[in-house]
């Protein structure tokens, strides 16, 4: 798991106004849901037992441990666009995602099996 520049220098940011940012990071999980499968979970926390830390300057990214196998080879980035601005995971093992970017399908679950066709809204926003 990595964080591009652009992601790492906005979660310093983030965690440089919040209190404890010294324990704190972006917490990421993988949960069951979604409207193809999988969902994205991240909130700023501290780390819990069995997870795995990885920090880059003042930036912590927190992985949640029993999310490890879906997150292995991500990238989390940062996207600044007026529409669609926020962290974003870059994630090699998504088969198909909808398209707010915030559920897939992971690559070796059947196919067909997500609600909604690859790209298209699910409206879960």
């Amino acid at each position: 798991m990595t964080l591009t520049p652009k992601a790492a220098e906005e979660l310093g940011k983030l965690l440089a106004d919040r209190a404890n940012s010294s324990v704190s990071g972006l917490r990421l999980a993988i949960r069951r849901g979604g409207c193809a499968g999988w969902q994205y979970e991240m909130k700023v926390a501290e780390p819990e037992p069995g997870d795995v830390v990885v920090e880059s300057g003042a930036a912590r990214l927190i992985m949640a441990g029993d999310s490890l196998d879906r997150l292995r080879g991500c990238a989390v980035d940062y996207s600044d666009d007026l529409t669609d601005a926020g962290f974003k995971v870059l994630n090699p093992n998504a088969a198909r995602s909808c398209g707010c970017g915030t559920s897939f399908e992971a690559v070796d679950e059947a196919p067909g099996t997500h609600a909604v066709a690859d790209g298209e809204a699910c409206g879960t926003h």
